[in-house]
């Protein structure tokens, strides 16, 4: 029971370790006030393409 108990709390802490960081990352990125630089960047990207229609 004890070692059960031992595995499932270093896999809790390992995964809060490894995760963590990243949806803390995340969580910055996609904040209300961030939405409309990525949709910028992204029209840019959108509309910065070559067009398929001229080959």
């Amino acid at each position: 029971m004890l070692l059960l108990l031992f595995f499932v709390l270093s896999i809790q802490f390992f995964s809060y370790w490894i995760f963590e960081p990243l949806a803390s990352f995340l969580e910055y990125v996609l904040e209300i006030r961030l939405i409309p630089i990525i949709a910028l960047i992204g029209l840019i990207f959108l509309f910065s393409a070559k067009n398929i229609e001229q080959n």
